[in-house]
């Protein structure tokens, strides 16, 4: 596996593959300064690596969502999956691909996770939810059943959202925030109860 991203997010990506018995190859960074990350080569593209289309899989090692997805435009290639050894997640989840899903996390049954989403430390997603591409659900985020979360969206550290709820694409919510209702595509939510600050314009 190679990680897209010399970052201490990929250090966390690395350990997670490495406790599944998975080889990180090496880091592909644009920071011309950095030639070694992690004790691993870092290459700055993915042409002066020694990157195998048809073996080798790639995962983007980058937090933001939308520099995430921007990456993913850009590179024709097979994308792996990160879960760690300490997650628990049901038979019938799905996860997409160029996900991780990190230590003591929880995805319940029935419930979907897109392609390029974080599922960070101690999350837990309950039974039925849909997380959409590009979702970064964040340390000790709670999801009540029934949660859909749109593409993109960002839900803060120790956030908590009750059953049944839609959160829309792009959303920003704010660490500790108390989700009760609907929120709407593009909304910056803080709070408890949670109540949309304003609306993000850096996303067309």
């Amino acid at each position: 596996m190679f990680l897209y991203g010399a970052s201490g997010h990929g250090k966390v990506i690395e350990d997670i593959l490495s406790g599944n018995g998975i080889v990180t190859k090496g880091f592909i960074d644009d920071d011309r300064l950095l030639s070694r990350f992690s004790d691993k080569p870092v290459y700055h593209s993915l042409a002066e690596s020694d990157f195998n289309v048809s073996v080798d899989r790639l995962i983007i090692s980058v937090g933001n969502n939308l520099t995430r997805k921007r990456l993913v435009g850009q590179l024709d290639v097979s994308f792996g999956i990160g879960i760690h050894t300490s997650a628990m997640l049901s038979q019938s989840a799905k996860v997409g691909d160029g996900t991780v899903v990190m230590a003591h996390s929880t995805v319940n049954a029935g419930s979907v996770v897109g392609r390029h989403c974080i599922i960070n430390t101690n999350a837990s997603v309950d039974h039925d939810c849909v997380i959409e591409d590009f979702v970064h659900i964040s340390p000790n985020v709670a999801l009540a059943g029934g949660v859909h979360v749109g593409e993109g969206t960002h839900v803060g550290i120790g956030a908590c959202v009750i059953q049944g709820i839609r959160i829309g694409k792009w959303v920003i919510i704010g660490a500790g925030s108390v989700i009760i209702q609907d929120v709407p595509d593009f909304a910056v939510v803080v709070g408890n109860p949670g109540r949309v600050v304003k609306f993000r314009t850096d996303i067309k």
